[in-house]
């Protein structure tokens, strides 16, 4: 009798401690389950901020193509409304006038036909009038070269018409295609015509060393200013991705 009561008391003991286990181990589960769904709605947020800011970058990367073909398109009409406002040379203007005067004072050469010494000594006054005035012409067109000279150095004659995007080129970014479009580089075509001299023109400036002929710039110019479009995308596959330059 005594030994079936204590093995009643052992079998109640261990039902109690065993109920308290689970207790505990429940307690413990449904707290890993209340982490692991404010685990979840925490990267459902984070999902829903990245979504946002990937929308808000577009629109920035949006805005900064355009403002760039703006200041693009600023630059160009700048370019044209300077080239447009240079004068004409005066030494054009100025030779024409003494071609006028010059028979003028000649005429008295055919009239006094009767005194051919004052004929003689009439045109001599003239024909050093003349001489005067076409050096004069010559001097002034001189002087109007180099000053000509002066206002387009540095920079290349830019195509009218809408230029190029000279980011489609590998090396190429939104830095350098201003620093292009500063010297007027504008269009495929340009590039292509380049000489060993323009190249190392546009290293100097850019600062460059090899980098264009490393990076094939005039073959890449060439194919593009040809309308290849199949055989640019077959030599130059990176052309136009987030690798570009």
């Amino acid at each position: 009798m005594g030994t079936f009561f204590y093995m009643l008391l052992a079998f109640l003991v261990g039902v109690l401690v065993g109920w308290f286990i689970w207790g505990r181990l429940r307690g413990e589960l449904d707290s890993l389950r209340g982490d692991m769904d404010r685990t979840r709605s925490e990267r459902d947020r984070l999902r829903a901020d990245a979504d946002r800011l990937t929308g808000e970058l577009d629109v920035c990367r949006g805005a900064r193509a355009d403002l760039e073909r703006q200041s693009a398109e600023a630059q160009g009409a700048k370019t044209g409304a300077t080239k447009a406002a240079i004068p004409a040379p005066s030494a054009l203007m100025s030779t024409s006038a003494p071609a006028k005067t010059a028979p003028a004072k000649s005429t008295p050469a055919k009239t006094s036909s009767k005194k051919p010494a004052a004929a003689k000594a009439a045109a001599a006054p003239a024909a050093s009038a003349s001489k005067a005035a076409v050096s004069k012409t010559s001097a002034t067109a001189n002087k109007a070269a180099p000053a000509a000279k002066k206002v387009t150095a540095g920079k290349a004659t830019a195509p009218a018409g809408k230029p190029d995007s000279l980011r489609r080129l590998i090396g190429i970014g939104p830095v350098n295609e201003r620093k292009l479009h500063g010297l007027g580089v504008r269009t495929y075509a340009q590039i292509a015509a380049w000489t060993a001299a323009d190249i190392k023109r546009i290293e100097d400036v850019l600062q460059f060393d090899g980098r264009i002929e490393r990076e094939r710039w005039i073959e890449q110019a060439k194919l593009l200013a040809a309308g290849d479009e199949k055989e640019f995308a077959r030599r130059f596959p990176t052309a136009g991705t987030t690798s570009n330059t």
